[in-house]
């Protein structure tokens, strides 16, 4: 893996700075936020990298509904960014669980 400025960043070092960055989820696996791993620098793209090669799943967002705020100016801003823009990142990365079901 490398960085955005073409430093090697190794396994082992992401996997240290994801057991740094994450705790513990509900489900039984870790949990990290994404700004968490933005607040990493450069080695962010890396991070997020790693993650997805290792089975880290993003947290789905919610739905904008009239309880949740998706009314209102912000709503209308929401609702403009789903006819074209990107979506929205994602606020977590969640991992496997490892407990046996």
């Amino acid at each position: 893996m490398t960085t955005t400025d073409a430093e090697p960043i190794s396994d082992d070092e992401i996997r240290v700075v994801v057991d740094r960055l994450s705790r513990p989820n509900r489900s039984g696996g870790r949990v990290i936020e994404r700004a968490a791993i933005m607040a990493e620098g450069t080695s962010s793209g890396a991070i997020l990298d790693w993650l997805a090669t290792a089975a880290w799943a993003p947290e789905a967002l919610p739905d904008a509904t009239p309880q949740s705020g998706g009314s209102g100016l912000h709503g209308m801003r929401r609702e403009s960014a789903r006819g074209g823009a990107r979506p929205p990142a994602p606020r977590r990365y969640v991992s496997p669980s490892t407990t046996a079901a």
